[in-house]
């Protein structure tokens, strides 16, 4: 796009390409906003986030007319989960403003003075903690109810989950106020972390990611017993509403009352005279971050005073009298001492660095990824360089660069390899316009293992005791060499093999006879066809019903179901064309493996009375885990009264049933199309009646 440096555009300048990018960048925005918020996961790395919101938001500047009240410029967070109870906050529970370097912090400290005409200081400096905001509302001093942030505005009501968190206290001492809401982080200590990782490990269960992501999800479980076992704690930051006790003028004052009450203030923070007070304080914090048992990303700096706090005002986003300064990911050097190449459970071949061990980001790293052969490239890393390493959103090892000063003379390229690592020396092969190679082996033994990974996992037939140790374990016993070989496992077999035992033994045959009767959904999900997700999964079973039908249906018939489109329905076809993996299919169907999708409309009991057609017409959307209903029980019940239940919401949605998990984008859909959300109760309420109840409705 072009445009002229520093010219503000009138109303209705924006040019097509403008208003394409603004609109890619709200949806993505709002897209990874929910995994992290909603979803407790990231799909990239903090700091690419925070780029596309800075491209937004300079977009929306330049260009007066893109201004949008639901920009995610303009609102904080995601919406609440309707796995919970809605609570509004009596007072907002905004986001902050981010300064990246010293010269934003400097020019947020300048605007302030601005508007003040006048110096804003003292400021308080706070550690940032890299966990989930929750606010925390006393009566008489008995905690009476606890909320996540949600969208600012409305969070989660999880109140039983935050009283079974050991530091926070139930009842405060004679000095409580009559109302007081407390806001702060919840978080996992790194060294409870660590435990909790150590004994999934020994349960043959995969690895958590960090801890932030595992708090969120811990403190958002439907059984609190759960977030018991998950050794959470608290910080205290702020306060909310106070009703019937002292009137602050200044946060420090706050901070040292809190305290004062017992609750859990860390005494980290600092009273900064001026911005070179501050600005001592965030280099000693940034030097000091990995010496916590606990992670920050960052030093929160707000104005002390509470009548020039009063003053500056808020946007719709953000406080004006605070800044959050984000810390850079750590940089450390080290040797690269081989690049080799890794091969997934879909073939996919990913050179990785092997490196002399470092300490960065809080952790010791040897490896990590290059992601493809043009990266390599890109980068020009060489096995032999002094290279930069750094964690990507503090998470995840990457190599930036070659330090070429220190790059030995002559030092050759690394070459991408012909050939699959595994004896079979497949050729590995890069298809049009694919970034990555493949090995097309059925019997690489790589694929095998991460195949079976991929088919035992969660969003698959969900296999609990099935990860990626165990089932290395199983392979290198020759117990099992593809997914069908799952189902022909006995508890002898399983009984004496470390890691294992008695009760563990039991409880993998219990996980694996309940997988049989996982949807037809999940089942081609967890087959591993390049292409297919588990969206695209539900759209197939919807529309062929059973596993026989698409595995007879030719490319054109596939590529006709909305959401598939030629590409996957070629990957589909391609799959059940190889005899190899016809012959799994058959051996999934002699272990007795549902190959049924939601069946067509019928009587539920059997017994030919047709039922009443409440749902002629109507279009229900199912998704997560129900109580009453398996995903096929609930399409049934939905067909066998004239309905439809498609794997997709639509403008022709007329509901969305939410159980357990259920998949944020379905909701996401769901409130943009201002479709209701309907709970179990209120889903048979509709079966019964057709009609939605008067809250859903209205």
């Amino acid at each position: 796009m072009t445009t002229t440096p520093g010219r503000r555009i009138a109303a209705g300048e924006a040019p097509d390409d403008v208003l394409v990018r603004v609109d890619e960048l709200r949806r993505r925005i709002r897209y990874h906003a929910d995994l992290y918020y909603v979803g407790n996961t990231r799909e990239i790395p903090d700091a690419d986030f925070d780029s596309l919101m800075a491209e937004l938001r300079a977009l929306e500047q330049l260009y007066p007319s893109l201004a949008d009240p639901t920009s995610p410029t303009r609102t904080v967070g995601a919406p609440p989960s309707v796995l919970f109870a809605a609570v509004t906050h009596d007072v907002p529970m905004m986001s902050l403003d981010n300064a990246f370097d010293l010269d934003e912090l400097r020019a947020w400290e300048a605007r302030a003075a601005s508007r003040l005409d006048g110096p804003a200081g003292p400021y308080v400096c706070e550690l940032k903690f890299d966990g989930l905001a929750i606010s925390v509302r006393y009566e008489h001093g008995r905690l009476v109810r606890a909320a996540t942030r949600g969208d600012g505005r409305v969070g989660e009501d999880v109140t039983h989950n935050v009283a079974t968190i050991g530091n926070v206290p139930h009842t405060l001492g004679a000095d409580a106020p009559e109302v007081l809401e407390v806001r702060g982080e919840v978080y996992m200590a790194i060294s409870a972390f660590e435990r909790l990782n150590e004994a999934r490990e020994a349960a043959g269960e995969a690895r958590y990611a960090n801890p932030r992501n595992t708090a969120a999800g811990s403190l958002r479980q439907k059984d609190p017993k759960v977030t018991a076992e998950r050794e959470l704690s608290w910080w205290c930051y702020q306060v909310g509403m106070v009703s019937g006790g002292p009137e602050f003028r200044r946060h420090s004052e706050t901070l040292e009352f809190l305290a004062g009450l017992d609750l859990p203030v860390n005494d980290a923070w600092l009273l900064a005279r001026d911005l070179a007070a501050v600005e001592g304080y965030v280099r000693g914090a940034e030097q000091r971050r990995h010496d916590h048992d606990y992670e920050t990303d960052g030093v929160v700096i707000k104005v002390d005073d509470f009548g020039r706090q009063a003053e500056l005002g808020a946007t719709s986003h953000h406080p004006r009298w605070a800044v959050a300064y984000k810390f850079p990911p750590e940089e450390k050097t080290t040797k690269l001492l081989a690049i080799q190449v890794s091969i997934g459970g879909k073939g996919k071949a990913t050179p990785f660095a092997e490196l002399e061990p470092v300490f960065v980001g809080g952790s010791t790293v040897q490896m990590a990824t290059l992601h493809n052969e043009d990266q390599v490239k890109a980068k020009d890393v060489r096995p032999g360089d002094v290279v930069v390493v750094r964690k990507a959103g503090d998470v995840i090892p990457e190599v930036l660069r070659p330090v070429l000063s220190e790059r030995p003379e002559g030092l050759p390229e690394w070459v991408f390899p012909e050939f699959c690592p595994c004896p079979n020396r497949s050729p590995l092969v890069r298809e049009g316009d694919d970034a990555a190679h493949h090995c097309r082996h059925p019997q690489c033994p790589a694929q095998q293992a991460g195949g079976i990974e991929h088919f035992a996992s969660r969003g698959a037939m969900d296999i609990e005791g099935l990860g990626e140790k165990n089932v290395r374990l199983l392979i290198r016993e020759g117990l099992i060499a593809d997914v069908a070989d799952v189902y022909a496992l006995e508890e002898a077999d399983v009984v004496s093999l470390e890691t294992f035992g008695p009760k563990k033994a039991r409880n993998l045959m219990a996980g694996i006879e309940a997988s049989k009767e996982r949807s037809l959904a999940r089942l081609l999900f967890g087959l591993n066809i390049r292409h297919l997700g588990g969206a695209v999964g539900e759209f197939l079973a919807d529309a062929f019903r059973h596993l026989d039908d698409i595995v007879a249906a030719p490319t054109e018939r596939l590529a006709e179901v909305d959401g598939v489109g030629p590409t996957i329905a070629a990957s589909v076809r391609a799959f059940f064309d190889d005899p190899d993996n016809l012959a799994v299919v058959e051996k999934l169907r002699a272990a007795g493996v549902n190959f049924a999708g939601p069946p067509p409309a019928a009587d539920e009991s059997g017994a030919g009375e047709a039922l009443p057609a409440t749902l002629e017409g109507k279009s229900v959307v199912v998704t997560g885990t129900l109580e009453n209903y398996s995903r096929e029980e609930a399409a049934a019940a939905i067909a066998g009264r004239g309905g439809r239940s498609p794997g997709s919401v639509s403008g022709s949605t007329t509901a969305v049933v939410a159980g357990a998990s259920p998949g944020a984008s379905k909701l996401r859909g769901a409130e943009k199309l201002d479709v209701p959300v309907l709970d179990e109760a209120a889903f048979e309420h509709l079966l019964e009646t057709g009609e939605l109840p008067p809250k859903a409705a209205g």
